[in-house]
């Protein structure tokens, strides 16, 4: 039996400092800095709910008062206690128990890839074709490993948050030169307010791209023209994928550990760096592994472009407004049919659906509460959107052309 969390009368002082230490134990996404209900997403994001008590019971000053205006007043209550319904039932199912198996078998096979990596180039030596064979191979290796510590980072895997966390510290430090406190606080901030401008992370694109149809349309009647938006449809080719990872992730997060005094991070990316080139400077030379590095992230970078933007780049981008859990999750992310290939190529996150409702719930089960998820968006007369692979890429491109046209004409005409 657990207690109600922080309901949507509590207000608890949560700065950014105290936000950083929090996430250092579980997954808490960043807090609204308003009068709003943080319930479902507080359910929905840990498993050790006593845990978090822990840490957030400290920072508890008090209650609204009655009187006292909450953002809630908007949110479909029925819908709600109907997602609060089909949540107990997938918890009667089982949907949240992880096969080990299948995650053993998942890093098994990214080790069997560097493992096939280093062969093909001790065998065959560094010449072009090894290169390039044993650089795809590789961004495979890198491509499969970002699923899996988006597993682990979303304690999916194991009932302890420890283990999960110990595990994810591994496979996004030692396996890929990553922080794993980076991409909890970039990526739990995407999961509480996914396609919210000023909230979610992911939508902040830097004055390089404008989204939606909101944010074209407010640049236009500015005059603001950084890029020539009508155009970054084209340019997403040269500055989207291409860049993300090498230039603009890599950087990011290496600062991030050593702003933050992160060393229990930087270790670990440390050693992915040291494993990487003792394994290929014999081959390559310093300069030489410097550069097969970044040409493996090049590629890696398009694969993780490509399935992360098809889910929400093509879906409402906005202003908070303040829509219940369910409601905020489904008009921000779509998904994509399922197939085998479909699964392994987008690490299950052709379910994007399930898994914004779901965060802790194991891929593996998230094709199993679909129909109930379709089930109760047919109820509400809410929009349940499934699309085959090679029209779901293609729509980022449509998406980017849509929003660079409302640019151009408001920047013209308005």
């Amino acid at each position: 039996m657990t207690r109600e969390p922080p309901g949507c009368r509590r207000v608890n002082l949560v700065t950014l400092y105290t936000f950083r230490s929090i996430t250092s134990h579980c997954s808490l996404p960043l807090p609204e800095r308003c009068a709003t209900s943080s319930q479902d997403a507080f359910f929905a994001f840990h498993r050790d709910l006593d845990l978090v008590r822990k840490f957030m019971k400290p920072l508890l000053i008090g209650e609204l008062a009655p009187e006292e205006p909450s953002q809630d007043r908007t949110k479909n209550s029925e819908i709600t206690e109907d997602f609060r319904a089909l949540k107990k039932t997938a918890e009667d199912m089982n949907l949240f128990e992880s096969n080990h198996l299948f995650f053993f078998l998942l890093l098994a096979h990214i080790i069997v890839m560097e493992i096939i990596a280093w062969f093909t180039i001790s065998y065959f030596g560094n010449g072009w074709i090894p290169t390039l064979m044993t650089a795809f191979i590789l961004a495979t290796s890198q491509a499969q490993a970002g699923w899996l510590q988006h597993d682990y980072g979303h304690l999916s895997v194991y009932k302890k948050s420890t283990w999960n966390h110990i595990v994810h510290k591994f496979i996004i430090g030692h396996l890929k030169g990553a922080s794993a406190n980076w991409w909890n606080h970039r990526h739990f901030q995407h999961h509480a307010k996914p396609n919210i401008f000023s909230k979610d992370p992911d939508v902040n694109m830097l004055h390089v791209f404008v989204l939606g149809e909101r944010q074209p349309v407010e640049y236009g009647k500015k005059k603001l023209k950084y890029l020539p938006y009508n155009h970054q449809h084209e340019y997403f080719f040269l500055i989207g994928p291409p860049v993300l990872i090498p230039l603009y992730f890599q950087y990011q997060i290496i600062m991030t550990m050593i702003v933050r005094k992160d060393w229990v991070d930087l270790a670990w990316a440390f050693s992915y760096y040291a494993r990487f080139f003792i394994t290929f400077s014999p081959f390559y030379g310093v300069l030489g592994a410097i550069l097969f590095l970044n040409f493996i992230r090049f590629l890696e970078s398009h694969w993780f472009v490509w399935v992360t933007q098809m889910n929400h780049i093509v879906m409402e981008i906005d202003r908070e407004p303040y829509r219940d859990w369910f409601s905020t999750q489904l008009a921000a992310t779509c998904n994509v049919e399922q197939s085998f290939f479909n699964d392994w190529f987008s690490g299950h996150l052709n379910f994007q659906i399930e898994h914004h409702l779901f965060p802790t719930m194991p891929r593996h089960n998230l094709h199993k509460i679909a129909p109930l998820v379709k089930s109760l968006c047919a109820k509400h007369g809410i929009e349940y959107q499934e699309k085959p692979l090679l029209r779901a890429l293609m729509d980022i491109i449509g998406s980017l052309r849509k929003s660079g046209q409302l640019w151009l004409d408001a920047y013209l005409h308005k």
